[in-house]
Parts: structure tokens; sequence; C-alpha cells
């Protein structure tokens, strides 16, 4: 029988737990057996009974790590990758841009690493999209952090004792986390402006009710890859980018930075010479933080308070919804593994030729196999 293993993340600030109740009924289902460390989703709301009711074994770390297919949220430790089988199957967010030598680890560790994060955007896919459910939902908390945070009311107010006038914020990255946060910020009652090198995402933006600011040059009608992400820019550009925006912010009272460009270090879109430009008690939420930020002052969990009184907010969004994240995530998880699985002779049968697996796999039998990852040649 095949066996598949949950464990609790080593990493101290991370709250989520990649299996949910439901997903471990649904492998159960399809002839597994699931082995949960016990306490894994404790952080998560989810308690070992609801696991036990749900058909799975509660095991020790080491029992879970020794299964044939372990899921994780974060990519396995080198304490961890010691204790997995030669051959396993790992299915994990690996993060795995910038950190070679942790690629490098798994490949040694014999196991065959699937990065989510990897999978291509098409129709298929969708419901395995962790970089989307995760992303939607950062989007929502960051506008929720940035009102926890703002000393005003967000909407117009229209009091006995006078008008209170409306936020205005400015959403910087339209993708998955930004749609979501302006349209938060709208439910909000903020007046909402949005910007990105995309020229697709201006109708999206309109759509929402919120207004779009950018330079519409030729450049910025070229501006997107065939797959939907963002381009690096000119310098050119850059500047002509720079000075509009900078003329915006210095009007606005939170701003949400969400751009990020794969396989890059977050863009540096706000400079401190922005910040300064601020009115005391506006408030900036970097969610591209942890790639280097999108905001020069930008400090990973820590709310930074300026010399003019503005609040730099770096903490992790989507680790504090932990619940509704990992129920998220966990569903990614559960339809791209059952792509793995023979339902009728109910073992794990992974073709190698599909796509998607080809997309995600990161190592393979003691070998770097994906191509963006393996050893520049001398």
């Amino acid at each position: 029988m095949m066996l598949i293993g949950v464990v609790a993340e080593t990493e101290p600030r991370e709250t989520r737990v990649a299996a949910s109740a439901e997903t471990v009924k649904k492998f159960v289902a399809l002839g597994a057996e699931a082995a949960v460390e016990r306490g894994a989703g404790r952080n998560a709301g989810i308690v070992d009974a609801d696991y036990a009711a749900a058909g799975a074994r509660l095991v020790s770390a080491a029992e879970a790590l020794g299964a044939d297919v372990i899921l994780k949220v974060r990519r396995p430790s080198g304490a961890e990758l010691g204790q997995m089988k030669r051959g396993a199957l790992v299915v994990a967010a690996m993060d795995p841009y910038g950190h070679q030598d942790a690629v490098a680890a798994m490949a040694e560790a014999g196991v065959a690493a699937f990065a989510m994060e990897l999978l291509p955007r098409i129709t298929r896919a969708q419901t395995m999209d962790v970089l989307s459910s995760q992303a939607n939902l950062a989007g929502y908390r960051a506008v929720i952090d940035a009102a926890s945070e703002y000393g005003r009311a967000l909407p117009m107010m229209m009091t006995a004792a006078g008008a209170v006038p409306a936020a205005k914020a400015f959403i910087m990255g339209v993708g998955v986390a930004g749609l979501q946060a302006i349209a938060t910020a709208r439910r909000l009652g903020a007046i909402v402006t949005a910007t990105d090198v995309r020229p697709a995402t201006k109708e999206q933006v309109e759509s929402l009710g919120a207004k779009f600011v950018a330079v519409e040059d030729e450049e910025f009608k070229q501006a997107e890859t065939a797959g939907g992400y963002a381009k690096e820019m000119s310098d050119a550009y850059k500047a002509k980018q720079a000075a509009l925006i900078a003329a915006h912010i210095a009007k606005q009272d939170i701003v949400i930075a969400t751009a990020l460009i794969p396989g890059r270090p977050a863009p540096r879109l706000i400079s401190a010479e922005m910040v300064k430009s601020m009115r005391a008690g506006s408030v900036i939420v970097d969610l591209a933080v942890e790639r280097g930020g999108n905001c020069e002052l930008a400090r990973a969990d820590e709310v930074v308070v300026t010399d003019n009184g503005v609040r730099v907010v770096g903490n992790s969004s989507v680790t504090r919804l932990a619940a509704t994240a990992s129920a998220l995530y966990a569903r990614n998880l559960y339809a791209f593994v059952e792509t793995l699985i023979d339902k009728s002779a109910k073992t794990i049968a992974v073709n190698w030729d599909d796509e998607l697996v080809k997309a995600t796999c990161l190592t393979r039998d003691g070998a770097i196999v994906h191509p963006n990852f393996q050893p520049k040649s001398a």
C-alpha cells in the first residue's frame, strides 16, 4: 500500500500544513495510507482528532518522513532529507530560484522533488495552482493589515460631527494578489488606484472599479511574456515609470506592493525618497519582502516606522491566515498528487512524460533533472 506522509513544518514562521482532514480522507479513498505527524496541523486549526477521523494514522515525524510520498508546505531541510528514503516523492513549494545548494541536496538524497510553483499556467493545472491560491489570500490579508496599521477610517463617512474623507489606496502589481487587494480595498470603501507593467491588467483594474496608473508607451504595450508574467523593463522605462509613481505615491494613504518576477529578486519600486514624501500615518505593505522587497525600507517580519511616521509592513500575510491557506494549499496538492496515482491498481504511477511532471520535477534518481536548475557547464 502506498504511504503518504504529512509533517509539521520546521520553519519557525510557517503556520500552514500541507494536508487537511478533507484531503486526507480523499487520499484514503484512493487506496493510500496517510501518516500524519502528531500536531502537524495545530497552527492551522486542525487537531489530531480531525485527521484520525478522516482515516489518518498519527505518527512521529520520522515515520511520516519515511513515506512513499511526502507532502510539505516548504522544501525539506537537510535533517528532513536525511530521514527520507531514496525514490520518495516530495511535493512542496520548493522556492528553488537562488537556492541551488538546496536543490543539489535533494538530488543527493535521491528523492524526486516536485516544485508546485513551477506548474504551467494551463487550464488543466488551475486546481493545482498554489501561487494563485496563496497569493489571493495574501492580497486580501495585506489590505486587512494596512487597515489595522492605518490610524484612520478607510471609507468616506458622513457624520453629525463632519465628513471623514475616504482613504486613498494604491496597489502596485496586479497579479492574483493585487487583484484581490484592489477588490478588498474597494469593499472597505477606499479610493483605489493600481499599476502594473502588463497592458492586459488595465482592463482588469478598471473592471474592479479602480483607476489604472502607468506610462503607457510602446514598450509598455509589449511588456508581457507568453506565459502571462511581467517582463523586465528597460532602464529608460523604469525611470519614466518611477517619476510618475513617485508623484502618485506622495498623495496616497495606503500602498500595497505585490510585484514579483519569477526567478529574479523583487523589483525595487518604492525608494526611501518616495516613502519620505508620504504623510505621517500612511502605510506601506510589502508582499514581496521575502524576495528582497519592492520597498527599499521593508524588513521581513517587521513593521518599520520611518522618521516621518510612515509604517512599512513586512509581515508575512498568508501565514496569518493559516486555516484558510492550508485548506486551499492542501486541495492544490491533492489535485496534483492524484495525477501521480494509478487509481485501479492503487499504486504510485508517475508518468514522467506528463507536461505537469516535466514542468515541476526538480530532481530524480540522484540528479537535478529540471533544465532551469542544472549546474552550468564550465
